[in-house]
């Protein structure tokens, strides 16, 4: 519910707050007054419509999904909407965008001025029938739901296998053609390095081999050296190493030169020339043999793809005979509720002093809530061409059968004049479905007519000091003469006030 709103420089309104109960909630005051201002700045303030106020301010009790949102919940959440240069929406002072709060607030409140026909929809119609079978239907329909999420998940995959069944000689052939091009050339992981510092000994063995041959000249001078360190009397056992290391290392490059006498130039660089194709095209040696393993797991699973298909076709078979099976049980169990249904619609459209509706049910394809389309219709006409009168009291009539069954129904609902040009008993009428209906809303309305009026749990007069709008919440005295005002206008006979005190006490 809405437990505060504040209001901030919006047209006439200089400043205004209202603490709001639970209930039904009635706005009423001279025309012109601001009524239809004040309900326009509380939309705003939630995201619903948008005003040039400089503030309007909502305190809520609704919960915020902290993971949806990355908002954190308050005890009491508040939803602001400031005006200066830009419009600017705020949820605990966070900022936020208008689509981002109006998709919340518009799980908590419904404006039912608006020609909206979300209430008509399908799964809702569909939802309040279920809830009135009760848990048979219930629990059928969470059956059928599960298997009707496997049955297309199922069909999904068979589509996905059929649709490459159509392809699967191009696609087997494509598959071969890129492992053969990989297994032709047959490389090994490393191989280019190990390729390349070949090729790099190569160009440099024949001047490396002469300048070993060269540096081995040394040697022929080595007892020489060795003859001077006696006779100097020096130990010679370092020089003697060194000598030894030098010679195990000059050799052992020669043996590695020598070697290379048997590697084919030609064959070095044409193989290098390959192994840089492959990781021009594939990035490196590793990611193509990597691709040709996903490619041989690609072929494997296009020769077994007829196995993969007849087990799948089998899974959907027995699926599709349970889904259908469930989708009958449940068309079933609401074409025998129907009648007491469209009764029980019925009963609340003739409390609103309207013609019953005809409610069918009719087969199509499947869904997620079975194969049924529940259709209403009121006075043989689409719902689209009755009259926005009759279109919001039938929208009453809903709600009120919904909220006799589903639990945790509830949220704001906010009404402009739903009983402008409706008679007395008319009147009275929707004041008592919307009485009804706040034991699971809070109920925002403007009315000028004194049935509804004197139904409202909490009453507020909109009216003007001067050019000034203002509100203020009325005790049963300021009731009685808010309700005279309405009967007889500005010059409240005493008869006026005795009925619109008789309304008050008959509805304490």
């Amino acid at each position: 519910m809405i437990e505060r709103f504040y209001l901030k420089d919006y047209l006439s309104f200089k400043k205004t707050e209202l603490n709001l109960n639970h209930g039904l909630i009635v706005f009423s005051g001279p025309s012109g007054s601001g009524k239809s201002i004040l309900m326009e700045s509380i939309l705003s303030s939630v995201g619903l419509s948008s005003c040039d106020a400089s503030i309007c301010e909502s305190s809520v009790t609704w919960d915020i999904d902290e993971e949806e949102t990355g908002l954190e919940n308050d005890e009491i959440n508040v939803f602001k909407h400031t005006k200066k240069e830009k419009s600017r929406y705020f949820i605990n002072n966070q900022a936020i965008s208008k689509k981002s709060i109006n998709s919340l607030t518009g799980k908590y409140l419904k404006h039912l001025s608006l020609r909206d026909f979300s209430d008509f929809e399908n799964e809702g119609l569909l939802s309040i029938l279920d809830h009135k079978i009760g848990s048979k239907a219930l629990k059928c329909k969470e059956e059928y739901q599960e298997t009707y999420r496997e049955y297309i998940s199922v069909k999904k995959e068979l589509e996905v296998i059929e649709d490459e069944e159509k392809r699967i000689v191009e696609l087997k052939e494509f598959a071969q053609f890129e492992i053969d091009k990989i297994v032709n050339v047959n490389p090994k992981a490393g191989e280019d390095e190990e390729l390349l510092e070949i090729k790099k000994e190569l160009s440099k063995k024949e001047k490396a081999l002469d300048v070993i041959g060269n540096a081995n000249e040394i040697f022929n001078f080595e007892h020489l050296v060795s003859s001077a360190l006696d006779t100097l009397d020096v130990e010679s056992s370092f020089f003697d190493d060194a000598m030894n290391e030098l010679r195990s290392v000059l050799e052992s490059a020669e043996e590695r030169f020598s070697a290379l006498d048997e590697v084919d130039v030609e064959d070095v660089l044409n193989r290098i020339e390959e192994l840089s194709e492959l990781k021009r095209r594939y990035g490196s040696i590793e990611e193509a043999l990597e691709y040709k393993e996903q490619k041989l797991q690609e072929l494997e699973k296009y020769e077994n793809i007829e196995v993969q298909k007849g087990d799948l076709q089998q899974r959907f078979e027995k699926l599709e005979q349970q889904v259908y099976t469930l989708a009958d049980t449940l068309s079933s169990l609401r074409e025998k509720a129907l009648k007491n249904f469209t009764k029980e619609l019925n009963s609340y459209l003739k409390q609103l002093y309207l013609r019953d509706a005809e409610i069918s049910l009719t087969k199509e394809k499947l869904t997620p809530n079975g194969q049924d389309i529940l259709s209403i219709r009121l006075n043989n006409t689409e719902l689209s061409k009755i009259s926005t009168g009759e279109f919001n009291r039938l929208r009453l009539a809903v709600l009120a059968l919904k909220s006799e069954s589903i639990e945790n129904l509830g949220g704001v609902l906010m009404l402009d004049e739903i009983d402008a040009n409706l008679s007395g008993e008319e009147s009275m009428s929707v004041a008592k479905v919307l009485k009804k209906l706040t034991k699971n809303f809070q109920i925002f309305v403007i009315s000028h007519q004194p049935q509804l009026t004197s139904m409202g749990d909490q009453h507020f007069l909109v009216y003007k000091d001067g050019n000034i709008s203002k509100t203020k919440e009325l005790n049963f005295e300021e009731k009685v003469d808010e309700i005279a005002r309405i009967i007889s206008g500005d010059t409240i006979s005493n008869e006026a006030k005795s009925f619109a005190q008789e309304l008050l006490e008959a509805n304490i």
